[in-house]
């Protein structure tokens, strides 16, 4: 895939992902709209009931009756309402309310029983379905204060009154749900209901909680595939940049060979050489090397197929560790001492025998000699160690060369992977070597570790255990 067209996927997937998380903060908005306006009105209708019921108490008050008698002398309300019926009835009573309210309204509020008015909160709350905690409060417009609160009669703090004083909450003085308690005409309201409702955000977020959880839920897989989208195409375009490093030096490796094997059995065909012995053993001898030499590569490949396929299985057999090393040191010397270096062995382990696939361990000692080789740019200093472990054996291959960068470190055991060195044509090799290594060693149980700075070398661990808790790769 291309760099255009991955930025062209990566912006329309944030696109669509932004566009469905504002899609779902408007509708969880929406939500919780919905569910306040139903809360408030169902406040407000309760309120209301309860104010209605507040006046059918006054209008059945004895004072009530009393009142209008000692104001209006022998005028009584039953006379008054007696021989009305139907909706002039209600009339006459409504505005006989109001004209009440008109000579003295505060008498009314004063006379509001305080234990109905608890009853009436309760029940008219409940019915619509309210119950959690509230307060509610009497609040005088001639006082500017409220003298009930949450069912007793108070005077608040800063008031001169002498009944018990105590400061209302910010919350009451500051609700949104207030009612004045009776309707009276061309005067100012004597007294108002106030409700508070302290947990209200928590009960409609309390309500809205599964929605909000199920958007989250989905959000957070979209997002999630939206990563794993993203770190699966960058993984993509990595492995196919390694391959196409693989093709490139696994070309050059075989290309050279090719080349010296044509141009030896040109040579083999010029008369002057065909009569010459000695020449033509010399050129064949390179042609059977060149040769090795390409079949050796493809072995590599082949073996890492294999192993992808978990293909090979681990023939364990008793070996000496310490003979083994030795052995794979002395092949590796005739490379190092040509390039003017040497390679110091150092048999240090006393439990020398294990239980591996000497076929294999021993092409993976191979493998870290001749990288040690090859990454020297001077003159190669090898040092080759066997150490005695708890479980097992440790060899470490020290070199002095060119040393791997921090970064790269993560990343020497994968497939095909190469650190970079300017040209990947300086150093031969398809990148399989020390994924091989690290593939064997699993195998057999153990492990490897590699510590490397730049410019100082680097030092590869492996750990054999006497017996391989593994058999196959």
């Amino acid at each position: 895939m291309s760099r255009r067209s991955t930025i062209i996927i990566m912006i329309l997937m944030s696109i669509a992902l932004l566009g469905v998380s504002v899609i779902q903060f408007f509708w969880i908005k929406w939500s919780l709209n919905i569910k306040e306006n139903n809360f408030n009105n169902q406040v407000y209708q309760a309120i209301n009931f309860v104010k209605i019921r507040l006046l059918e108490d006054v209008e059945t008050k004895e004072f009530y009756q009393t009142y209008l008698q000692q104001k209006k002398g022998d005028v009584h309300l039953q006379n008054i309402l007696k021989g009305s019926d139907g909706w002039g009835k209600q009339q006459l009573e409504y505005e006989l309310r109001n004209n009440l309210l008109l000579i003295k309204p505060d008498e009314f509020i004063e006379n509001i029983d305080i234990k109905k008015l608890d009853e009436y909160l309760m029940t008219e709350l409940s019915n619509q379905g309210i119950n959690i905690d509230y307060e509610y409060g009497i609040f005088s417009k001639e006082t500017q204060s409220f003298f009930i609160l949450n069912g007793n009669y108070v005077a608040e703090i800063g008031d001169g009154s002498q009944m018990s004083k105590v400061q209302s909450s910010p919350g009451l003085r500051e609700t949104e749900y207030k009612i004045p308690i009776f309707d009276v005409h061309d005067k100012d309201e004597p007294g108002y209901l106030y409700l508070f409702f302290p947990k209200k955000t928590g009960v409609l977020w309390k309500e809205v909680w599964k929605i909000l959880a199920v958007s989250i839920f989905f959000t957070g897989l979209i997002l999630f595939c939206f990563l794993y989208t993203l770190s699966v195409i960058f993984q993509q375009k990595k492995t196919s940049e390694i391959k196409n490093d693989f093709i490139n030096n696994m070309t050059h490796e075989f290309k050279t060979p090719i080349a010296t094997i044509s141009l030896a059995t040109d040579s083999i065909q010029s008369p002057m050489i065909m009569g010459n012995e000695v020449k033509m053993k010399k050129f064949l001898g390179i042609i059977k090397e060149e040769n090795r030499r390409m079949l050796r590569q493809v072995e590599k490949v082949l073996q890492m197929a294999q192993i992808d396929r978990k293909e090979i299985a681990l023939k364990p057999t008793k070996i000496n560790i310490n003979e083994l090393v030795s052995q794979s040191a002395h092949h590796a010397e005739l490379k190092v001492t040509e390039r003017g270096g040497n390679i110091d062995v150092r048999l240090g382990a006393k439990r020398e025998i294990i239980e591996a696939d000497q076929n294999h361990v021993s092409n993976i000692i191979a493998n870290l000699l001749d990288n040690a080789e090859k990454y020297c740019p001077e003159q190669p200093t090898i040092i080759v160690e066997t150490l005695d472990d708890k479980d097992g054996v440790k060899i470490s291959i020290t070199d002095n060369g060119i040393g791997i960068p921090k970064e790269s470190l993560k990343h020497i055991f994968e497939k095909f992977y190469r650190v970079h060195t300017g040209n990947i044509h300086d150093v031969k090799g398809f990148g399989l070597g020390l994924s091989y290594v690290k593939a064997i060693v699993d195998a057999h149980g153990g492990r490897v570790s590699v510590k490397s700075e730049p410019g100082k070398g680097s030092t590869f661990t492996l750990f054999l255990p006497f017996r391989p808790s593994k058999r196959e790769v």
